[in-house]
């Protein structure tokens, strides 16, 4: 993977890597993408227990109730 990108961010770059918090570069690029994941999967998960919530009330989970969720994880569409 190639990229181009400003000097600022180039010498922002290089610093960190100074720093010696990070080995070279592809470590620090590394380091940022997975915080990135680890911000979409906790920000999913927010809206995942927003929709819970807004969903009205709870529900008993019975065999039945287990067996309409998985019916409709598996046919989303029907």
């Amino acid at each position: 993977m190639s990229f181009a990108l400003p000097e600022s961010l180039r010498d922002y770059i290089d610093a960190r890597v100074r720093s010696g918090e990070f080995g070279n570069t592809s470590e620090y690029l590394r380091d940022l993408i997975r915080r990135d994941q680890q911000h979409q999967a906790a920000r999913r998960l927010r809206e995942l227990v927003t929709d819970g919530f807004e969903s009205g009330p709870a529900q008993p989970l019975t065999k039945r109730r287990v067996a309409q969720l998985r019916e409709q994880a598996l046919n989303p569409d029907s």
